[in-house]
């Protein structure tokens, strides 16, 4: 099937998924409107349950039409030469996966579905080779409060894929993965501020064989200690303090109380392992996203005490709206701390546009949304970091306990004045950055 062919399928199918939707919901917000608190019932049930507290909490919505988002020319080139070969084994591993997409069409009835968006998911086409996002924002409020609790910058938040490469050599696939046997390495480090945790970071290294757990380290300046840390830690909080202060659990790295609601498996909407979790299709809807976003850096959001990102453009979106659990892990590895997660995914763009998040007892816990823009530069003045060709790409992420409104906001770019901050399949880092060794020489 030719790339045409493939594009002309997903533009049906979006077509599609708005025609099926009733027309009195879809009556309930169109371009021109701006949703407020004193409004927000025409977005209830076009948006995440989670997300719709939000915008009853005070994040304003600009309602734009929809548009459409491209993918990088080598990407749709590579999805055109290696989707055909791309299988899933019978326990949903990816089965020779090159490069591009590997799912271009799903099938809805397919008994593996769900396991195929998520895929779809990870080989996403916002960064194929590597990404270094720096001077990374990361800034937490309370409910009732205009003041910040804590604000956290990392010089470097970012990954390095050896496999699905698609515009940086070595293409398609770095040749050390044979040797190594590593799939991608991750990053965030080193905090710059607050001084308490300055030169603190964490990485994590994926595997490309099937059965083995990410590796992840951290490392502390104040005890100049590079530690391991168990997989299941990664759904904890980064920044909560010490002495385990915060409403779930001890958090990651060590602070001031309730320094952040942000996980590190939340990351870009989610960075966990694929293999790690079971996914049931909840359906396929149209529902409203951040994927065209006016502003880069984004705009703290001035109606609900900064706790989130507005006003923004939101456009109706044909999403796919995936229930992820995890499976039983070992009682050595220990238990996630959020054992279930709802993802809303673009059916275009591949990218998670937001997500609930479960506890324990099965109670919504978290919301996370995440906002998007499709440009050629993340800053009006950038230099060096600009593509040629649009490319979508995160300009923020909002994650809030809606238990007690806690919020936690990660600006991609930050607001920083920094021309050139934002490095999408640039080669702006290699596969020796988001290394243990390199952590801790930046955290020095």
């Amino acid at each position: 099937m030719t790339l045409n062919r493939i594009v002309t399928v997903a533009a049906l199918a979006l077509t599609v998924g708005f025609v099926s939707t009733p027309a009195d919901v879809r009556a309930q917000v169109k371009p021109g409107d701006v949703i407020t608190p004193n409004n927000a019932s025409q977005v209830e049930g076009l948006v995440s349950p989670g997300n719709y507290d939000l915008v009853r909490q005070g994040m304003t919505m600009k309602i734009v039409p929809t548009a459409h988002l491209d993918w990088p020319p080598p990407y749709k080139a590579a999805t055109e030469q290696y989707s055909p070969q791309v299988s899933l084994t019978p326990n949903g591993d990816l089965k020779n996966y090159v490069a591009g997409l590997p799912f271009p069409l799903v099938d809805a009835n397919d008994p593996q579905a769900a396991t195929k968006i998520m895929w779809n998911f990870e080989f996403r086409p916002l960064a194929s080779d590597d990404l270094d996002a720096r001077n990374v924002e990361v800034v937490s409020h309370r409910a009732g409060s205009d003041n910040e609790v804590e604000h956290m910058t990392f010089g470097h938040l970012g990954f390095y894929n050896y496999i699905g490469r698609t515009e940086v050599a070595p293409t398609p696939i770095n040749p050390d993965i044979l040797k190594t046997g590593i799939a991608s390495r991750a990053g965030a480090f080193p905090i710059l501020e607050p001084a308490e945790m300055a030169g603190a970071g964490i990485v994590r290294q994926r595997s490309a064989i099937p059965g083995m757990d990410d590796t992840v380290w951290e490392y502390s300046q104040g005890s100049r200690k590079l530690r391991r840390l168990e997989t299941a830690e990664l759904s904890d909080s980064f920044g909560v303090s010490q002495n385990g202060a915060g409403p779930r659990g001890g958090g990651i790295g060590g602070a001031t109380t309730y320094a952040s609601t942000w996980d590190p498996d939340s990351a870009f909407g989610f960075s966990g392992r694929i293999q790690d979790y079971t996914y049931r299709l909840l359906g396929e809807r149209s529902m409203l996203a951040v994927v065209e976003a006016g502003n880069s850096p984004a705009m703290a959001c001035a109606t609900d005490g900064g706790r989130s990102v507005c006003p923004e453009n939101w456009e109706m979106r044909n999403l796919y709206v995936i229930e992820a659990t995890a499976k039983p892990r070992s009682p050595v590895g220990g238990s996630l701390l959020i054992p279930k997660r709802i993802f809303y995914i673009d059916s275009e763009g591949w990218f998670i546009t937001a997500s609930d998040q479960f506890d324990n007892q099965g109670q919504l816990w978290k919301t996370l949304v995440t906002f998007h823009t499709y440009r050629d530069r993340a800053e009006p003045n950038s230099r060096i970091a600009i593509w040629p060709f649009k490319r979508i790409f995160e300009t923020a992420l909002v994650d809030e306990d809606l238990t007690d409104g806690f919020s936690t906001v990660v600006y991609t770019p930050g607001h920083n004045n920094l021309d050139d901050s934002m490095f999408i399949n640039m080669g702006a880092v290699d596969q020796n950055f988001f290394t243990p060794a390199t952590m801790v020489q930046a955290g020095h």
